[in-house]
């Protein structure tokens, strides 16, 4: 076991798709209420989502360094030689930061990697960098695998309203949609690990058949290039019917691609809010 790879609950990682890769998560925290909780361990996406209609007070934090210090520790006394952590974009969180004061103190060595991302964007990619550890290979190429993954990807994701990035400081350049927020449907994606504005429509409906086209242009543009093809995720919080209708449809368009459906977890639905769907499509790492 030469190398580890350890993440945050950010990727939204189904365990299926795991398997017997050896990934270890470390939870972000989520307050709801003024009660602190885990993500994946003692709070869902379902609590955030009852939470934020209700108008329950709800933020988010970080790990403590000591919590990623432990990972790093179970991974040498296990027998790796070395870990590649990978977490959610430092532009929308401080996670990254915690790790990188981890990895100052760990038994081993410590490549941490700010995906510029989150969700299944930066899942796929630490499955990616999971399998080339197995298959054996040094840690500077798992590594490398991890962000060249992230980088390929595309996320174009939908919200209701941008009330909740803007509560919670996360809006990034698409802040400056907030004074017509009633107004429009905003589109948004993720470009250099920040929150940017893509289109304004007058309504969901358009905004959605929008979404679609926007996955399916990049999945082309994707294919175009020649690599080994792509998978898409489509996540969303509270919206369940929805988001497999969208997914059904892109797999229709996309017969090629890998989809599934992913609920958004507690930490990134406490910033999107109800009503999210979002879909990432993520080229297959090559050898």
């Amino acid at each position: 076991m030469p190398t580890v790879i350890v993440t945050d609950s950010t990727a939204y990682l189904p365990g299926d798709l795991v398997g017997s890769l050896d990934v270890r998560v470390v939870p972000l925290h989520v307050v709801i209420g003024g009660t602190e909780h885990r993500e994946g361990v003692d709070v869902d996406a379902a609590a955030v989502a009852e939470a934020l209609r209700s108008y329950t007070p709800v933020s988010t934090s970080r790990p403590a360094p000591a919590a990623f210090l432990e990972a790093y520790d179970a991974a040498a006394r296990a027998g790796a030689d070395a870990v590649v952590s990978v977490h959610i974009s430092a532009e929308l969180s401080s996670t990254t930061a915690g790790a990188l004061l981890a990895a100052e103190e760990a038994p081993l060595p410590v490549t941490v990697v700010d995906s510029r991302a989150l969700g299944m964007v930066m899942g796929h990619a630490v499955l990616a960098g999971a399998r080339a550890a197995a298959d054996g290979a040094p840690v500077e190429d798992v590594a490398e695998v991890v962000r060249r993954t992230c980088a390929g990807a595309t996320v174009v994701f939908y919200v209701d309203t941008l009330e909740y990035l803007r509560r919670g400081g996360r809006i990034g350049r698409a802040g400056a949609l907030v004074g017509s927020a009633l107004a429009i449907k905003p589109l948004l994606g993720l470009r250099e690990g920040q929150i940017v504005p893509l289109e304004r429509v007058r309504t969901s409906t358009r905004a959605i058949a929008l979404l679609e086209e926007l996955a399916v242009d990049a999945v082309s543009a994707a294919e175009r290039d020649g690599g080994p093809g792509v998978d898409i995720a489509v996540h969303h919080l509270d919206s369940g019917e929805r988001a497999e209708r969208l997914a059904g449809r892109l797999s229709s368009r996309c017969p090629a691609a890998g989809v599934r459906v992913v609920e958004l977890g507690a930490v990134v639905g406490a910033h999107v809010g109800p009503g999210t769907l979002a879909v990432a499509v993520v080229p297959r790492a090559t050898a």
